[in-house]
């Protein structure tokens, strides 16, 4: 095994006994929302896994060492760190490793150290992508190219609404990452369940995706799948609301010459703001609704 991976001893078991596991990222607590809400969440999107027989395993740098499953404590630090933790992207891993600092893991570096422990499966809130301007500033998410060579499956509620979605879903095509609809045609746009855009396949039941799961696996076929799961019907916002809170926290960060790492955010909580706060109650309720659909889909894939 992986001398830097530190497996959670129930995870560990569950791993050993082939019984369903669910990654869970960390940056969604210490960037996302803040203290204490974002602990809560946590522990109720943990909840929300066992609740459908899964085990959770939310995923953290610390103390030298890639930690799978963490402890409420180890949870609440994050929490009450937040933003001062440092982002974890793959980029940073070595660094955070060998310096032995705290890292929160996004998408890409989640992926990673899910695929190190062998687990399949992956909850998210949404994926980076693109950026809008992209063209100019080259700013892409390195969430894309992990989806290209790491087999781990991203259930999400689409790509982020910040981003330029019709881009981001060239450069998946591009690198042959399928894009899954669950029910739904449509691409989900995280705080709408609408896009105007279509994904690749509509998926109707949580076996049909673990199938294509091990079947694209199987075949050798390197990389992972996004599974793209609309947020609730009594959740989604407005999309023309969405859409001109979104307009006027791009100009704002355009403004105020936010970019790279910072830009996601910046964007997440100045739409946090333009919409009072009902984008947060909407983040909240799509990333216990893909922790649901990750351990639905778990129970088949194991």
């Amino acid at each position: 095994m992986n001398s830097f991976l530190d497996i959670h001893p129930e995870v560990q078991e569950a791993l050993q006994k082939r019984l369903p596991v669910v990654a869970l990222e960390s940056t969604i607590i210490s960037h996302g929302m803040p203290y204490p809400k974002n602990y809560e969440t946590a522990i109720m999107v943990a909840d929300e896994v066992r609740k459908y027989h899964a085990i959770p395993a939310t995923i953290a740098l610390m103390n030298g060492k890639i930690k799978i499953g963490l402890s409420k404590e180890e949870i609440k630090q994050l929490a009450i760190e937040g933003t001062s933790v440092i982002k974890a992207s793959r980029r940073d891993i070595p660094y955070i490793l060998s310096h032995k600092l705290t890292g929160a893991t996004t998408v890409s570096a989640t992926m990673i150290a899910a695929s190190l422990a062998n687990i399949k499966i992956f909850a998210t809130g949404g994926i980076g992508g693109v950026h809008r301007g992209a063209t100019e500033t080259f700013d892409v998410s390195a969430d894309l190219q992990e989806l290209a060579k790491t087999n781990v499956a991203v259930v999400c509620a689409g790509i982020k609404a910040i981003l330029d979605l019709e881009l981001t879903l060239e450069y998946l095509e591009t690198l042959g990452v399928p894009v899954l609809g669950y029910q739904t045609a449509e691409l989900p746009a995280f705080y709408t369940r609408k896009s105007g855009f279509k994904v690749d396949y509509a998926m109707q039941n949580p076996k049909e995706i673990a199938d294509l799961l091990k079947t694209k696996w199987a075949v050798g076929l390197e990389g992972g799948v996004i599974i793209a799961n609309p947020v609730p019907e009594a959740d989604s916002l407005d999309y023309d609301l969405m859409t001109e809170a979104i307009a006027q926290a791009i100009e704002a960060q355009h403004q105020l010459g936010i970019k790279g790492k910072e830009s996601t955010p910046f964007l997440l909580e100045k739409v946090k703001s333009l919409t009072q706060g009902k984008s947060l109650v909407s983040n909240i309720a799509l990333v216990l609704n893909n922790a649901r659909l990750a351990a639905q889909i778990a129970q088949d894939l194991y």
